[in-house]
Parts: C-alpha cells; structure tokens; sequence
C-alpha cells in the first residue's frame, strides 16, 4: 500500500487551530489511513493509504479536519516516491558543506506560474536564496527563517496556490519515518 506524508499548514501556532496529535491520528484513522504516525505537533503526518492520489489524500484530511475539529486548514500530501525525489533534488545540497539548518522548503499544492516566481526575487535579502522544483521551493536562508525576508513573502497570494514552510531537518526526519512504515 502506497505511503504518504501530508503537512498541514498552520495548526498549534501561536495557539491558534489547536489539535492533539492523537486527535489527528484519530481522525486520519477514521478516514481509513493506516499505520498513522505524527511528528512534531505542527501537524506532520505519514501514513499508508489505497485511497489514490496525492491530491484526493490531502482533500480528505482537510474535509477530516473540518468535521472533526471545526475549522478549515490546508494539507499537502505527498508520496513517500515524490518526497525522496524531492530530499535528493535539493540543489543547495550540492554545494561543498552545505548547512542543513538553514535550508527550508515551501510545499505548494500545485506547479507556481512562472509570473508569480519572478515576484519572489523581490523579497529576497542579501544572501538569501530559492529555487522553484516542480511543486516545491527550496529555500537557503542564511540569517535564518524567522529573520528572513523571503520566508515571509505572501507564497500563497503571490503563486496563487496553498503552500506550507517545513525546516529541511523535519523533511529528513519525515522521509526516514516513510521509509520505515511501507
């Protein structure tokens, strides 16, 4: 059975959309996921799923999340297959010694338009990086995130799509839990 890992954006921040992790493993059971697991309580999830692609896996958390806990919150699910090609297509990982806590990624639910990747040039302070991937945008900030301009540009009003920040340590850590659950 497939595995998934799904990134919901914007829970237990600032004690806003507040959900136990065992609440969310509940509820993503309910929905017929198995082998749930979390990590961290800002709503990383990795589970097995025959219930098809990416995309219609995200839908069900959000219409779960909507049910069970009240409120609406983007999720993006991603194959364990598209989170690995993601983890080696990091291109600051090919530098001589890069430093991985300073390295981000923005996960978007869909391709950007390439107007709205021009735009984010602008935000960028001295040093700080980015390269579009296919539904993705790695970032090198080098100050780090919560000092950085770029991290705070508005990628979902810019891109037109959802999109949801991780550290690059939390997309190891998520990629090391799928490899261990299929």
């Amino acid at each position: 059975m497939p595995v998934y890992i799904a990134l919901l954006r914007g829970i237990n921040v600032g004690g806003r959309k507040k959900i136990l992790m065992a609440d969310l493993k509940q509820s993503c059971e309910r929905c017929g996921f198995e082998q749930v697991q979390t990590y961290v309580q800002s709503g990383n999830l990795v589970f097995q799923s025959s219930k098809g692609s990416s995309e219609a896996v995200s839908r069900q958390i959000e219409a779960a999340v909507r049910k069970d806990f009240g409120f609406e919150v983007s999720a993006i699910a991603r194959s364990a297959r598209e989170m690995e090609k993601l983890r080696s297509d990091n291109p600051f990982l090919k530098t001589a010694d890069p430093d991985t806590g300073k390295l981000h990624v923005i996960f978007l639910s869909s391709p950007p338009p390439p107007e709205g990747v021009k735009k984010l040039a602008g935000f960028a302070a001295p040093g700080e990086q980015f390269h579009c991937g296919e539904r993705e945008i790695y970032l090198y900030l080098p100050n780090g995130f919560g000092r950085s301009k770029l991290a705070a540009a508005p990628f979902e009003r810019l891109l037109g799509v959802r999109a949801t920040a991780r550290n690059w340590n939390t997309v190891t850590k998520l990629c090391e839990i799928s490899s261990a659950c299929g």
